[in-house]
C-alpha cells in the first residue's frame, strides 16, 4: 500500500517492536494459570452440552465438581480423560452421570498420567477434526455462491463489508431483522448480546425470546441465526456472514460455540470487559488467549474494541491511545495464532461534530489506521456518542462517516442509523442506514485513489502527531506493563486495579501435570 501520509518508517517500526514486547509481557504475566471458563471450554469442545435437572449447564457442573475437590489445577481434561479410561464412556455421557449425582470424577481410581494424556488427546484431536470438517463444508458453500464474484465471474474482495447490528431480544425476531438486512445489501449480521450477559459466569442454554438490549448468546441461538442466513444465502446466491460477541466471563466458551455453529466474525477484546464491566484483568486476559486461539484455529475474524475508548474519553485527545491499543491488540492476537487478515482492529468516527476541521482529523485517524495495518480488515464504527436525538443531524454525520470509510478503504463498516441516540433502531431505521451507506459507497467509490494529502497540511500533520504520541505511550506502557497502564487510566480514562474485578475467584494456578490438549494441538498447527 502506497502511503498517503508519509509516515516515519522508523517510528512505525519502533511502535511495532514495543507493542510486541508488551504483548509478550502480557503472556508471561498470565502464564501458568487457567480459569473456570477455559476449563468449561474444554468440556464444550469435547462435546459436552445441555443442562442438569436444575438447568445448570453441564460444563459448569463438571468444572464446579472438580473445583470443589481442589482438582482444577490439573485441568478438567485430566479428570475427563481418567473417567473415559475408567468407564469407557464418552465425555457427554460422563457429564450427564455427574450431573445426576451418580459419579464423582475425583473419586475414581487414577490411571497413569501418560495414559490419561494420550486418551484425552485422541478425543480432543477427533473433536477438532469434526469441527474443522463442518467449517470446510461452510467454506465450500460460501465459495459456491455467485455473490462473491464480479459480473465477469472473477473473484472480488468486497470492501468494505457492511456490518449491521440487530438487537431485539428475541432470536426469532432477530431472524426477521437479519433477513431484511440481507435483502438490503448487508454483508455481516451481528446479534448484540443481552445487556450484562458478559457478567454471567455461565452460558444460558437453548433458544431465547427475552433479552435486554439484545439477545442472549447461546449455542441454540447461534444455530437458529446461522440456519436462517444460510437459507437466505442459498436462495439469493450471496453468502451473508454471522457475527456475535465472545467477551466477558465466558469468552472462550462463546468462541467455541461460534466455531461449532459456523460463525464468521466475533467481537473479541478483553479490554472492553476490564474497563466497562470491571472484569478482573488477569482473568479475562487468560480467557482471551484461549478464545483467540480458537478463533484463529477455525478461521474466524475477530473485531477488537478500541472504538469504545472514545465513548468515555474525548476522541481528539484519546486518539493516540486508540493507536497504541490497536498495536498491542494486534500482537496479542498474532501470539494466539491469528493471521493478519483475521484481525479487524477497531476504530471509530467519534469526534464532536462542532469541532472545526473535525472531518480532517477523522480522515487522518482512519488513514493512519489503514496504513499501520495494511493486511488487516479494520472495523470502522459510526458516530454514537454525540448523537443528540436529532435524526437529521445523525444522518448527515453518518454520511460523512460513510465518505471517510470509502475514501480510506476500511475493511468492515458498521452502518450508522438515523435514530441512534433515541432508541434501539427499528428495522426500517437500519434500512435507511443501509441506503445511505450504499449511496455514498457507489457515488464516491474511487475517491481514495484520487486523493493525496499535501505536506504540512492538516491530515498529514495530525496523523504524524498521533503516531508520535502513540509511540510515547507505548514506551510508557512497556515500562509499567499493560496492567499498570490500565490502572493508571491510559485507555478510555477508566482505571481498574489488577488485583480486583469480577471473576477473579475463577483463576486457578496450574499444578504439575496440568493438561489442556486443545491448546497443545492448536499450537502445533498454528498458521501464525
Amino acid at each position: 500500500m502506497q502511503s498517503k501520509l508519509d509516515l516515519d518508517a522508523g517510528l512505525v517500526g519502533s511502535c511495532r517492536e514495543v507493542a510486541a514486547e508488551i504483548a509478550r509481557d502480557v503472556e508471561e504475566r498470565t502464564a501458568g494459570r487457567t480459569t473456570v471458563s477455559v476449563e468449561r471450554t474444554v468440556a464444550r469442545l469435547l462435546g459436552v452440552d445441555g443442562v442438569d435437572d436444575l438447568d445448570v449447564p453441564l460444563p459448569n457442573v463438571l468444572v464446579d465438581r472438580v473445583q470443589e475437590h481442589g482438582g482444577l489445577g490439573r485441568g478438567l481434561a485430566y479428570w475427563l480423560g481418567n473417567a473415559i479410561i475408567a468407564t469407557g464412556a464418552e465425555p457427554l455421557e460422563i457429564a450427564k452421570v455427574v450431573g445426576a449425582g451418580e459419579l464423582d470424577l475425583c473419586a475414581l481410581p487414577t490411571a497413569d498420567d501418560e495414559q490419561i494424556r494420550q486418551t484425552i488427546r485422541r478425543h480432543a484431536a477427533a473433536a477438532l477434526e469434526k469441527i474443522r470438517g463442518t467449517r470446510a463444508e461452510r467454506s465450500a458453500f460460501r465459495a459456491s455462491l455467485d455473490g462473491d464474484r464480479d459480473g465477469d465471474g472473477s473473484r472480488r474482495a468486497k470492501t468494505p463489508e457492511i456490518y449491521v447490528l440487530t438487537a431485539t431480544g428475541n432470536v426469532y425476531e432477530d431472524v426477521a431483522h437479519a433477513e431484511a438486512v440481507a435483502e438490503n445489501g448487508g454483508d455481516i449480521v451481528a446479534v448484540i448480546r443481552s445487556t450484562a450477559q458478559s457478567l454471567l459466569d455461565y452460558v444460558p442454554y437453548g433458544p431465547t425470546t427475552e433479552g435486554f438490549g439484545g439477545t442472549f448468546a447461546t449455542q441454540a441461538n447461534f444455530a437458529v441465526m446461522r440456519e436462517a442466513l444460510d437459507r437466505w444465502s442459498r436462495a439469493n446466491g450471496r453468502y451473508v456472514k454471522l457475527s456475535s460477541f465472545c467477551s466477558g466471563l465466558c469468552m472462550p466458551e462463546i468462541a467455541a460455540m461460534g466455531a461449532i455453529e459456523g460463525l464468521d466474525n466475533m467481537v473479541n477484546d478483553a479490554l472492553y470487559g476490564i474497563l466497562y464491566r470491571d472484569i478482573n484483568q488477569r482473568r479475562t486476559l487468560i480467557d482471551q488467549r484461549f478464545s483467540r486461539m480458537i478463533n484463529g484455529y477455525f478461521g474466524v475474524v475477530i473485531n477488537t474494541g478500541e472504538d469504545n475508548y472514545l465513548r468515555t474519553a474525548d476522541a481528539v485527545a484519546a486518539a493516540p491511545s486508540v493507536v497504541a491499543s490497536q498495536l498491542i491488540n494486534y500482537f496479542i492476537a498474532r501470539d494466539c495464532g491469528l493471521r493478519p487478515e483475521q484481525i479487524a482492529v477497531g476504530n471509530a468516527f467519534e469526534i464532536h461534530p462542532d469541532v472545526t476541521n473535525g472531518l480532517l482529523y477523522e480522515w487522518a485517524q482512519a488513514q493512519l489506521t489503514r496504513e499501520l495495518f495494511p493486511d488487516c480488515p479494520v472495523k470502522y464504527m459510526p458516530p454514537t456518542v454525540h448523537m443528540n436525538g436529532n435524526p437529521l443531524r445523525t444522518h448527515a454525520v453518518d454520511t460523512l462517516f460513510n465518505l471517510v470509510t470509502v475514501a480510506t478503504k476500511q475493511g468492515i463498516q458498521t452502518i450508522g442509523v438515523p435514530t441512534e441516540g433515541i432508541f434501539t433502531p427499528h428495522i426500517h431505521d437500519r434500512v435507511h442506514g443501509l441506503e445511505n451507506t450504499r449511496y455514498v459507497g457507489n457515488f464516491a467509490r474511487d475517491l481514495g485513489d484520487d486523493i493525496e494529502f499535501r505536506p504540512g497540511g492538516i491530515v498529514r500533520t495530525r496523523a504524524a502527531a498521533v503516531l508520535a504520541d502513540a509511540h510515547q505511550m507505548l514506551l510508557e506502557i512497556a515500562e509499567m506493563g499493560l496492567f499498570g497502564a490500565i490502572e493508571k487510566g491510559y485507555f478510555g480514562n477508566v482505571s481498574r486495579h489488577p488485583g480486583q474485578g469480577r471473576g477473579v475467584e475463577g483463576i486457578v494456578e496450574h499444578e504439575a501435570g496440568y493438561q489442556n490438549p486443545f491448546m497443545e494441538l492448536m499450537k502445533e498447527t498454528s498458521h501464525a
